[in-house]
């Protein structure tokens, strides 16, 4: 076979929402796009701010001498210190340039800390559910994954995690905001989460990383602050992106920040720029390095998906859907009317031409995932779909 076996067997578990995405496209050739109503993919309706357009502009017409060309492949050290800058003023840490990776995107920055610190057989932790990719993330670099459950609320079970803690974790990926709850984890869960670490670093001699996923965090509502990894454990690895608070998921910028404190720092920053050059990715994009060094402090407007989580979340609600109330990111994950999810996502898209993901997806059967990043037509026109399932399982 000219395809390796991991990866036919991967391509055969491969991400439900890319397969929706593209369903989606079929469907709104057959149907007429107004009449197909799409909440399976975060790729955000809402155009980038418009700081970043002008940089952008301003950038494009006043290029810069050799402004497309190579450059370390840690990227620009004037954007890795407006980076730090930024770190610094959120965490109160003092972080430089030589505590950041310039990357392509989140995906890649979690690929680079994963090929830089795992040995063949190290374990990494997250919990259920989980971003649909982690696996591939983890095993691409011969890593073992280890999910965790969380409870009702979906956050972790605390005592499950310590006991899941052995000589061999090398690391635990989290994710808040969460994809696809919506889910922030509080200052005292994190902080617990860094003693148990601490505690097993003691135990074993080893030393246990957080690597944080997380490029929601300035997407969160109800005035709830955002508790940084950076504060609560010393081996952090910032994995992040610019895709979803800028907008611009199609670019493909984002960073890795390592904890200024962690051991054997300028050791592993150096893994990381080699395996950024290494593993492909060469260096990040090097015209998006320059506009994102001027807008580290902009944001999309949030006030906007916050309306929108109000509106998707309170008629769920009415429907008599079961559903924690998402405090950031723009994804909700109700528990089926029905055991099978695929089935009850299938009857959405067949009967309802409303497009969802199934929580199996996640590693979270029983449930569905939507996205309320769309248009206000599209998401107000899929709730009538989401009445009839309702009403047809009584759930009102």
């Amino acid at each position: 076979m000219s395809v390796s076996d991991r990866i036919t067997k991967a391509m055969e578990d491969w991400s439900w929402i890319r397969r929706m995405f593209e369903e989606g496209i079929a469907m709104k050739q057959r149907y007429g796009r107004e009449n197909v109503f799409d909440l399976s993919l975060g790729n955000p309706i809402m155009e980038p701010p418009a700081e970043f357009v002008n940089e952008l502009k301003r950038l494009v017409n006043n290029p810069l001498p050799g402004m497309h060309g190579y450059m370390e492949n840690a990227g620009y050290h004037e954007t890795r210190a407006a980076v730090a800058a930024q770190l610094e003023q959120e965490t109160g840490l003092k972080l430089t340039a030589n505590d950041i990776v310039m990357t392509c995107g989140a995906a890649a920055a979690i690929n680079v800390a994963f090929r830089t610190i795992l040995n063949e057989g190290d374990e990494v932790i997250f919990f259920i559910p989980w971003f649909v990719d982690y696996h591939n993330y983890v095993e691409n670099h011969g890593g073992v994954v280890k999910p965790m459950p969380t409870d009702e609320q979906f956050m972790p079970r605390l005592e499950e995690f310590e006991a899941g803690i052995g000589p061999r974790t090398k690391a635990i990926l989290i994710n808040s905001p969460n994809n696809p709850t919506g889910v922030v984890y509080s200052e005292s869960m994190m902080r617990q989460m860094g003693e148990i670490l601490r505690k097993k670093e003691a135990e074993y001699g080893t030393e246990i990383f957080i690597v944080s996923d997380e490029p929601y965090k300035k997407i969160i509502y109800d005035r709830i602050q955002y508790p940084s990894p950076l504060n609560i454990h010393r081996h952090c690895i910032i994995a992040t992106s610019h895709s979803k608070d800028l907008s611009v998921a199609g670019e493909r910028i984002g960073y890795i920040a390592l904890h200024p404190d962690c051991d054997r720092h300028d050791e592993m920053m150096k893994g990381f720029a080699f395996c950024n050059r290494t593993l492909g990715f060469i260096n990040a994009p090097a015209l998006m390095q320059q506009v994102v060094r001027y807008v580290q402090q902009v944001t999309i407007p949030v006030a906007e998906y916050q309306r929108q989580r109000d509106f998707i979340y309170g008629h769920l609600v009415d429907m008599g859907y079961s559903v924690v109330k998402p405090q950031g990111a723009f994804y909700i994950f109700p528990r089926c009317p029905i055991e099978d999810d695929v089935a009850f996502i299938r009857e959405l898209q067949n009967e309802h031409q409303v497009l969802t993901v199934p929580g199996v997806a996640f590693g979270a059967p029983g449930y569905f995932r939507l996205v309320y990043c769309v248009d206000d037509r599209t998401l107000e026109r899929s709730m009538p779909g989401l009445e009839k399932v309702a009403k047809k399982y009584n759930l009102i």
